[in-house]
């Protein structure tokens, strides 16, 4: 499956952005999709993961009631939808896809595929 991430940007803290992650190719649906973020300096860190269904999200801590996760599987799209943004959420943020429809994973060497990163600027 390939994935493309988009919706990145420069927003003041306290806005908003939402970023999409397109798949093509295999079936969308059968993969459980996350977001990973990765800042300057810093390691990769899991932000959010959602299973095939919708049915099950999952949240790191840092983005809790700030972010939300959801899928469009008709449109083979997954976004973030990002809330309340802080200048530590600056990052390089990346949709992966893992193949097992039905586990939420926060570790980001469990996911198969990946897409390019789009970057958000959160300026304080």
């Amino acid at each position: 499956v390939q994935l493309q991430a988009s919706g990145g940007g420069l927003v003041q803290a306290g806005g908003s952005l939402r970023l999409s992650c397109a798949a093509s190719g295999r079936t969308f649906s059968r993969y459980t999709m996350g977001w990973f973020r990765q800042a300057p300096g810093k390691e990769r860190e899991f932000v959010a993961a959602i299973t095939m269904s919708g049915g099950s999200t999952y949240y790191a801590d840092s983005v809790k009631g700030r972010f939300t996760i959801s899928r469009d599987n008709a449109k083979n799209t997954v976004y973030l939808q990002m809330n309340s943004l802080k200048p530590e959420d600056t990052a390089v943020y990346s949709c992966a896809a893992k193949s097992d429809p039905h586990v939420i994973e926060t570790q980001h060497r469990l996911y198969d595929y990946w897409g390019q990163g789009t970057l958000v600027t959160v300026s304080s």
